[in-house]
């Protein structure tokens, strides 16, 4: 890579954020906002809303809910295909036109969510056209998260990248946050039945309005300073930028892939899957008191991104990346073994808050994914990889995790752990990372 990508990598002088840094921060992450807004919506709806409406009753429960699950999937798989086409032109036209056309691209298909009739009304038709909806909000989202990770790094000064990208991906998360007390709200001004009859759409159609107000907003950005001063230099990647990275990256993406393991896993498992199906389905816990449980992770999980991203910059990746998976693998232990019918409500909101805090680690994800490319294929490099690992990991996970909770399957008696030692495993996986240099230190030009 030539000596002008090299001095163009940090871009920025070394100076505290400013007004215009925090502005573009709040924008930058009302994309991905949407994204974990939506998730959560869909995954709070899938036992309630999906399984019995997008599905015949003849089926059996455990098959529907397996479908349900599997269209929830289905969004990562077309994940990578969006992020390739995205990320190619974010590499070569510019980060902030695909930024702003991903967000665009993600609306739609939640607005149209919103308005889908169900299976009594069109049939087969109706699971067939949510999982056609699904796979359009996957194809944007593929462009929208690296996107936003890197249009941050770029505008985000050296010693305050930690930071930067810790606080977009609080920002992120905050969708988490808003998607649990959007149905909070639902349950409590609508009984069952008129949920079940019209106002589920009422979440998806706010989502896709926020989504409409947050296209509008990014008008207002500005393209990256690294990416200008690629342009201005003439040291934009000329090949096209996937083929360079498959080439001449393989580590890099390893590495990513490895930390999207963990970051997928920990969002699906500890923060989506948990409060419906754990929480509510093996516990029994009212699902006003789940959704509760699921504000106080969404909030905690927010101050953690921060935290984290905060103490990358002060104590380096290595000890950070210890502190935060070697603490959420012990949290995560601790707080599904603690899990029972009879335990309070502060009980399981402390637990869960804790856990929370330390599931703010995946903020390291993208910290150590962003600077492990060259700045001319960053984007496409970490959307390759990050999407890919994501397609392949979440799709599996809600089967695995299934099976795991299973006390028919192989851990036996103690099934009721499944959750807490899969996202341990995936913690101290990720902790070990921390210790590689590429992790540490990011991509360097050759001498």
């Amino acid at each position: 890579m030539s000596k002008s990508d090299m001095a163009a990598q940090w871009a920025s002088t070394a100076r505290p954020l400013n007004r215009k840094d925090f502005k573009t921060l709040g924008l930058s992450s009302l994309g991905g906002t949407l994204e974990f807004y939506d998730f959560v919506i869909y995954a709070l709806y899938v036992d309630l809303i999906v399984a019995p409406l997008f599905f015949p009753a003849s089926l059996s429960e455990f098959t529907k809910e397996l479908f349900a699950w599997g269209i929830f999937a289905a969004g990562y798989l077309i994940r990578p295909v969006g992020g390739i086409i995205m990320a190619h032109f974010g590499d070569k036209v510019g980060r902030k036109k695909m930024f702003t056309l991903s967000v665009a691209l993600m609306a739609l298909p939640t607005f149209i969510i919103g308005i889908l009739p169900t299976y009594d009304a069109i049939g087969m038709l109706a699971p067939i056209l949510l999982l056609l909806m699904r796979m359009l909000q996957g194809a944007a989202i593929g462009g929208e998260m690296p996107g936003a990770w890197v249009f941050i790094a770029e505008h985000t000064p050296k010693q305050r990248y930690g930071f930067g990208v810790g606080t977009l991906t609080s920002g992120i998360t905050g969708g988490i946050l808003l998607g649990f007390l959007v149905t909070i709200i639902i349950d409590m001004f609508f009984n069952k039945s008129e949920v079940l009859d019209y106002a589920w759409r009422i979440p998806f159609i706010i989502g896709g309005i926020f989504g409409i107000i947050a296209v509008y907003l990014r008008r207002f950005l500005s393209e990256t300073p690294i990416f200008k001063e690629l342009a201005a230099r003439k040291a934009l990647e000329k090949n096209i930028p996937v083929v360079s990275v498959l080439k001449n990256h393989k580590m890099s993406c390893l590495l990513v892939a490895l930390v999207t393991w963990s970051l997928s896993t920990t969002i699906m498992v500890g923060v989506l899957i948990t409060p419906g199906k754990i929480l509510g389905g093996m516990y029994h816990i009212q699902p006003i008191d789940c959704r509760v449980a699921g504000c106080v992770v969404a909030l905690t999980l927010t101050i953690g991104c921060i935290l984290f991203g905060w103490l990358e910059d002060k104590i380096g990746t290595t000890k950070n990346m210890i502190i935060a998976w070697g603490g959420l693998a012990i949290t995560s232990l601790l707080f599904y073994a603690s899990l029972s019918p009879e335990m309070s409500l502060s009980s399981l909101y402390c637990h869960y808050g804790l856990f929370g805090l330390f599931t703010g680690a995946i903020a390291t994800t993208p910290i150590v994914g962003t600077r492990a490319f060259p700045p001319s294929i960053r984007y496409s490099g970490l959307s390759f990889s990050y999407n890919l690992a994501y397609a392949l990991f979440s799709a599996i996970t809600p089967t695995l995790t299934l099976y795991l909770l299973n006390p028919d399957h192989i851990l036996g008696e103690y099934y009721y752990m499944g959750a807490g030692i899969y996202i341990a495993f995936v913690a101290i996986l990720a902790a070990f990372t921390g210790f590689w240099p590429l992790a540490k230190s990011g991509w360097q030009a050759k001498a």
